[in-house]
């Protein structure tokens, strides 16, 4: 298990204030291990199922193929060691092209990537629903694990894969962007659109709006730099854009 801790105590502080206090109790964990990752897709399916977005099943879990492959991060965020939410996300680039999204919006993604671009697709944002009740801030905090790695990655674009009614959230706070209507999305019984944030032009807004998100190069590294495949594919992606930028050079 890897993590970090990194949270608040409530208050009436400014909302942004209250965002940042978080970090000091909440640990962000990659799941590696089985028993971790079974913590999390229990989660996830009490969550899908009180909204009724996936069908009911025997097993009381809810994962699919995606979450197997090597281009994709599971995190729990931890609240004074106490699972209360977990996102997952890909990292979908020329040297890692599939992931959710790359599949769902052919019409969209491939063109992306075949662009040279690098791209986080998250998905499966899920918060305990005492906490939500306890801690409305917890979505914020757990959207920053993927704001991070956008950072880390070095990717052009954040993605957003949500439900209609979830398109405001992310366009007022997040500067994401439309880039289709609702469409079928696999394993779930509701329409999912997709939007995207341009990460260079939007970071700096973000971050001046709610400083919870900003985040060091060492607190990355600690995240990040924990799986000797992550790395390689991130060293692949490096000497890519060096080769993109040298043949630019030269022509």
């Amino acid at each position: 298990m890897l993590g970090y801790r990194v949270s608040t105590m409530r208050s009436e502080q400014p909302f942004s204030q209250r965002l940042t206090g978080y970090l000091q109790n909440v640990d962000y964990r990659a799941a590696f291990e089985p028993a971790e990752r079974e913590a999390l897709f229990r989660l996830r399916y009490r969550c899908y199922r009180r909204e009724e977005t996936i069908k009911a099943n025997l097993e009381e879990r809810f994962s699919d193929a995606y979450d197997e492959m090597d281009n994709c991060w599971l995190f729990g965020i931890y609240l004074d060691d106490q699972l209360v939410s977990s996102i997952r996300f890909h990292v979908i680039s020329p040297s890692a092209k599939r992931g959710p999204a790359y599949d769902v919006f052919p019409d969209i993604i491939p063109r992306m990537i075949d662009n040279g671009l690098t791209v986080i697709d998250p998905t499966r944002l899920v918060v305990e629903r005492r906490m939500t009740e306890l801690y409305p801030e917890l979505p914020y905090v757990t959207i920053r694990a993927a704001f991070m790695a956008a950072e880390y990655y070095e990717a052009e674009y954040m993605l957003a894969t949500v439900r209609r009614e979830h398109q405001a959230f992310y366009m007022r706070y997040f500067g994401f962007e439309k880039l289709c209507d609702p469409r079928p999305y696999p394993s779930l019984l509701k329409p999912i659109s997709l939007l995207a944030a341009n990460m260079p032009e939007k970071r700096d807004q973000v971050v001046d709006r709610f400083p919870i998100f900003h985040s060091s190069f060492t607190e990355r590294r600690m995240l990040f730099e924990s799986s000797p495949l992550h790395r390689f594919l991130r060293q692949d992606d490096h000497e890519r854009r060096f080769e993109d930028k040298t043949r630019r050079v030269s022509a």
